[in-house]
């Protein structure tokens, strides 16, 4: 595994390259260095910790090579014997464990994110399937004792919402959530149909991590701000108020809206905030999409375009069509309890990138 090892060379030449910095006088007195120093550190340490580990048992097991070659000792030769049969399968669970630290790590994991979820086909009934998907993952959310705040939502007069823009925030967020994202459809005979036929609805989600402003620089001069008084129908979990911020990124076109019940200072913050995640997002996308095929990672095409999980009423079955997997527990599923789904997409994601590390 040539390639596995030779990026685990350079990181270790990274990591004691950190360490001699960290250690210079004039790198000690540069706080906002030193930190960044720290976190790239910390992102590498264990993976390093673990080669340390994988390099001593493998050095064992040459020696233990050496003794049943060299020895004239029976006794010691059946002992060293006994030894290399256990340091081998301790070095190849060792060199399992370094590979999968070494390529399952997304920089995005640990960060809260902006989940966005649109009212696709199907008029009222597809903003009525919106509302479920959102609470949903509010009760996903607080299942795991994180916090959802919304922050900007087009509601409809029957509960439902054209749109629904809310922050998630708690430890591992968007490791969890990122394969949300992608077409989600309904079957059901809505409450207004007479003949009691099955219509077929969509509504799309995007789960982007939230960006820090040293992830992404926007200049200032690039953005109209807008304040404005918000207007039309709102729901129980989106309040109308006169300080409502808009911003437009003029040379992308990117907006973001917050019209949160706070102040006008907090809905600019956290409109920024929404901007900056579209655009990571819109950048990161455009990267991905200069991949070639055989290098991605993500579970399924990533596109946002691509049908990803389909909830039929009729059946109580909600089945995720890139794992192949069907829950005949729709009730419970829209109550929160989406981690079967999660687990076992986030198995096959580990698994495409160890595939791609194998190579």
């Amino acid at each position: 595994m040539p390639t596995m090892f030779t990026r685990l060379e350079s990181i270790v030449q990274r990591f004691r390259e950190i360490d001699n910095l960290l250690a210079q006088p004039e790198i000690a007195a540069d706080h906002e260095q030193i930190q960044e120093l720290s976190k790239e550190r910390a992102s590498i340490e264990t993976i390093v910790r673990l080669y340390d580990r994988y390099q001593d048992i493998h050095k064992q097991r040459i020696e233990a090579d050496t003794i049943i070659l060299d020895s004239t000792d029976e006794d010691i030769k059946v002992l060293a014997q006994e030894e290399r049969e256990n340091l081998i399968k301790q070095e190849a669970n060792m060199e399992q464990e370094v590979l999968i630290s070494l390529v399952s790590k997304d920089p995005n994991d640990n960060k809260d994110v902006i989940v966005e979820i649109r009212a696709g086909a199907g008029g009222d009934e597809a903003a009525l399937f919106a509302g479920d998907l959102y609470r949903m993952y509010a009760r996903y959310a607080q299942n795991k004792s994180w916090h959802v705040d919304v922050i900007d939502g087009n509601a409809t007069v029957i509960g439902g919402f054209k749109e629904i823009v809310f922050e998630v925030r708690g430890q591992g967020a968007f490791s969890r959530l990122k394969h949300e994202s992608g077409v989600h459809r309904v079957q059901r005979v809505p409450a207004t149909e007479t003949g009691g036929r099955i219509h077929t609805s969509t509504a799309t989600v995007a789960v982007l991590p939230e960006a820090e402003e040293v992830d992404v620089y926007i200049d200032p001069n690039d953005l109209r701000i807008d304040i404005f008084h918000s207007g039309g129908h709102g729901g129980q979990n989106v309040q109308k108020v006169a300080t409502a911020v808009r911003i437009t990124h003029i040379p992308s076109g990117i907006v973001a809206t917050c019209q949160d019940e706070r102040s006008q200072l907090k809905n600019k913050q956290r409109a920024m905030g929404v901007l900056r995640a579209r655009f990571l997002d819109a950048e990161t996308t455009k990267k991905q999409a200069e991949l070639a095929a055989d290098r991605k990672s993500q579970v399924g095409t990533g596109d946002r375009s691509e049908k990803v999980r389909t909830y039929n009423y009729p059946q109580n079955r909600v089945t995720d069509h890139r794992i192949s997997i069907t829950s005949h527990s729709l009730d419970r599923v829209l109550t929160g309890e989406i981690d079967d789904f999660i687990d076992n997409l986030s198995a096959q994601e580990q698994a495409k990138k160890l595939q791609a590390a194998l190579k």
